[in-house]
């Protein structure tokens, strides 16, 4: 069945529906989000995307991502999305949001103005196994070593969202680092 999400202009305001991958193959600027769901001990939960996703297959990234389809408002996809992609349900509030586009080899164009939430949670994750190859809490200290010396086995938006002085602040905030 056809996934109809939501594009929008260069100051986030809405222009219509358009279908997932036709977006993709156009470049089409849509809305996005990224999830960062961290636990009392100051790590973030990571996924690995399933090898059989659409792009960016096996690499780790942010703790949920997706977009926001029609019919929904950006607070009921994440809430979907978390409960698709991780079997569970979680507090959760937006961040911030930053804008990127990349080009993947498989000629597809990730062109996204991407709404960052930050989640907390403490129990026991159900990943789904089509969308998620593996998860795992990581302390953010040894996150940031193994992106900067493995820089290829993280997603493009994820490097992008890390670097975002938002989420330096946020990151100074949980690791509680003056």
């Amino acid at each position: 069945m056809a996934e109809y999400i939501l594009t929008v202009d260069e100051q986030d305001r809405e222009t219509g529906y358009m279908e997932k991958m036709e977006v993709h193959k156009k470049g089409v600027l849509h809305r996005a989000f990224s999830v960062m769901i961290f636990n009392n001990k100051g790590e973030v939960l990571l996924q690995k995307r399933a090898i059989i996703k659409y792009h960016s297959p096996g690499l780790w990234t942010n703790s949920c991502c997706s977009h926001q389809r029609q019919g929904e408002t950006l607070t009921e996809a994440v809430s979907r999305r978390i409960k698709e992609e991780l079997g569970i349900t979680c507090d959760f509030k937006e961040a911030f949001k930053f804008k990127y586009r990349v080009e993947f080899d498989n000629g597809l164009i990730e062109h996204e103005l991407d709404h960052v939430f930050i989640g907390y949670y403490n129990e026991k994750v159900f990943p789904n196994e089509d969308e998620v190859e593996e998860i795992r809490w990581v302390p953010l200290d040894e996150l940031k070593n193994e992106m900067s010396e493995h820089p290829e086995e993280f997603t493009y938006w994820f490097k992008i969202l890390m670097e975002q002085p938002k989420m330096q602040l946020i990151i100074q905030q949980i690791s509680g680092v003056k």
